[in-house]
């Protein structure tokens, strides 16, 4: 299983819609994560039209109303738990360390979050955390910036960052 990961696209702020370079990426996916700052659906109408949707509220989607979007997304995919999440990698990592404080009986095995605006992989324990970093506004400079894919297969999770500039 394929899945595009994006995250603060902060539309129409950042951008008038998701890059082009964006749509050429999850060409194919299976699902696309969307790990917040959102600001509007239009943007996962648009991710949509590729393959199906699930987004975890920002913390300036406060206004947002659409069924995609939960506080948290908790999924079961290929045999490995994923939480999507907005939280900084802080939060992300306590959710992994102390999986009882969150309603967990044990770490998921990937975290997905957004909020910072830097692309992140890393492995805390056994659990995989990715940032997918923003696609429309990187470390907040208004440019071209990364998306993620995450390739699960057999209980093995891979991912790897797409700087956007490098997609033709």
């Amino acid at each position: 299983m394929r899945i595009g990961l994006i995250s603060d696209t902060h539309i129409p702020e950042a951008a008038q819609a998701i890059p082009p370079q964006v749509l050429e990426v999850f060409k194919g996916v299976d699902l696309i994560l969307h790990a917040g700052d959102i600001f509007i659906s239009s943007v996962l109408d648009e991710l949509q039209a590729i393959a199906p949707v699930l987004a975890a509220r920002g913390d300036d989607d406060y206004q947002l109303k659409d069924e995609r979007v939960q506080e948290v997304q908790y999924l079961t995919l290929e045999g490995m738990t994923l939480f999507l999440t907005h939280s900084s990698q802080y939060w992300a990592r306590n959710l992994i360390e102390h999986p009882e404080k969150h309603g967990l009986e044990k770490a998921p095995d990937i975290v997905v979050f957004g909020h910072t605006h830097r692309d992140t992989v890393m492995t805390v324990g056994k659990s995989l955390l990715v940032n997918p970093g923003s696609a429309t506004f990187p470390n907040y400079q208004l440019r071209l910036g990364t998306v993620a894919l995450l390739d699960i297969n057999t209980g093995k999770a891979k991912v790897r960052i797409i700087e956007l500039k490098d997609v033709s």
